[in-house]
């Protein structure tokens, strides 16, 4: 078994970066969104994983926040949503060959942790992004957490939401490390369980908001893992 799921992992590897490679291609054929989102679903049929969705997305959110567990994490957003979405990504990661260039191609926005510097052009990049009719998504964590529980959530997401006066909308996704992890290699074909939660507009006099919204997201999580076998 453990053979089987390196072999996978490596198809599945091999599949993620032609996918990167189709949105460079794409990039010049067709308008956003539709360059990631085609590659995105290339990249779901042929690594043979599927959704089931809870809830509804809100077309009118401005800003996503999302648990990060896995490179699966991307693909499984964006063909879950019809939003044009612009990722917040760690500013290292646009020097990376192919995925940077995509990132950059996409308009993402790069972030440099620990920047005051980098925090005013986020929010710069930010209100660009929002005024193009596009979703900032973020990973208020700040990286992968796999273990099952979300690491506290990082400031920046509450000083742009609340700077903008932002639609905010969280998603949970479930258990994606579980399908695909780089570091051991493995992979195995699954379906990924993606939560929609109600989105409200971020309020600046309410300081804990952000920290609130972890507890209630880690809940929902919790209880999908107590309730659901499959997840475990």
């Amino acid at each position: 078994m453990k053979i089987f799921a390196q072999i996978s992992w490596l198809y599945a590897t091999i599949i993620i970066f032609t996918s990167l490679l189709l949105q460079v291609i794409f990039y010049y054929l067709l308008p956003r969104p539709y360059t990631r989102k085609i590659s995105s679903w290339f990249m779901r049929l042929s690594i043979f994983y599927s959704t089931e969705i809870i809830g509804k997305e809100d077309l009118d959110a401005q800003m996503f926040l999302f648990n990060h567990q896995s490179d699966l994490d991307i693909g499984v957003i964006e063909t879950s949503t019809r939003s044009d979405i612009s990722w917040v990504a760690k500013k290292s990661l646009f020097s990376v060959p192919l995925f940077g260039l995509v990132l950059k191609f996409n308009e993402d926005i790069p972030v440099e942790r620990e920047s005051k510097t980098s925090l005013i052009k986020l929010l710069r990049a930010a209100k660009d992004r929002i005024d193009k009719g596009r979703v900032v998504t973020m990973a208020p964590e700040g990286t992968r957490s796999t273990k099952g529980k979300m690491l506290p959530f990082k400031s920046g997401a509450k000083v742009i939401a609340d700077k903008l006066k932002l639609k905010v909308q969280p998603i949970i996704l479930m258990q994606t490390a579980k399908y695909y992890d780089l570091k051991r290699f493995y992979y195995k074909p699954g379906k990924v369980k993606v939560i929609f939660l109600d989105s409200f507009y971020a309020d600046k006099s309410n300081k804990n908001w952000l920290t609130d919204l972890r507890v209630q997201m880690q809940g929902v999580y919790d209880n999908e893992l107590a309730n659901n076998p499959s997840h475990r």
